[in-house]
């Protein structure tokens, strides 16, 4: 494995990474490495995508899989909705254009999509956070069922205030980056 230039890493380092299947992304200055996502999360991500695309407003574009320029720092959110003209021979999406980053927690990212990605964001300026759990967690309600979305928007003091927690089989509309409506319980296979 490649060494940094430096004494941490940067998201130019990135593209000495090995095109081996695994995600690398820099946070922070560190190197994260995950392994692929197993099936039920690229699921959820694939039908999220469809809701977003059928409601995104003209001007807007939602990804998946690339990262967010922020800084010397590449995170890469499960999806993204940006905005603006996109360099699409680019590395990744600058922060000043992404609208909404969406994270699906998996075992290998707790702490990142829980922890350290949303502070991350939020410093960053991107106004919208949404974070999916797709296993058992602990504080999951009684009568929630799988998968429960966290929908934060960003407040004045750089930091993500929870707007909206809804569960399978309660339909919910979201009004940021713009209005959408979705039942979770339909982005995961039955």
């Amino acid at each position: 494995m490649p060494l940094p230039r430096a004494d941490r890493w940067t998201a130019a380092d990135l593209d000495q990474m090995p095109d081996d299947g695994l995600r690398y992304e820099v946070l922070n200055g560190q190197l994260v490495v995950n392994a692929a996502p197993k099936p039920k999360h690229r699921w959820l991500i694939k039908r999220l995508s469809r809701v977003l695309d059928a409601a995104v407003p003209d001007g807007y574009v939602v990804l998946d899989g690339v990262g967010v320029l922020i800084g010397d720092d590449e995170p890469i959110p499960d999806l993204m909705v940006a905005k603006g003209p996109i360099d699409w021979e680019g590395r990744g999406v600058p922060v000043d254009q992404v609208e909404l980053a969406v994270e699906v927690v998996s075992t290998s990212t707790t702490l990142q999509d829980r922890m350290v990605k949303p502070v991350l964001y939020a410093q960053a300026g991107i106004p919208a956070y949404w974070r999916f759990e797709i296993n058992p967690f602990k504080n999951q309600l009684v009568a929630e069922q799988l998968p429960v979305l966290f929908a934060y928007a960003r407040d004045t003091d750089d930091e993500y205030a929870l707007t909206r927690r809804a569960s399978a089989g309660a339909p919910i509309t979201l009004h940021t980056p713009f209005e959408v409506a979705f039942d979770p319980g339909e982005l995961l296979p039955r």
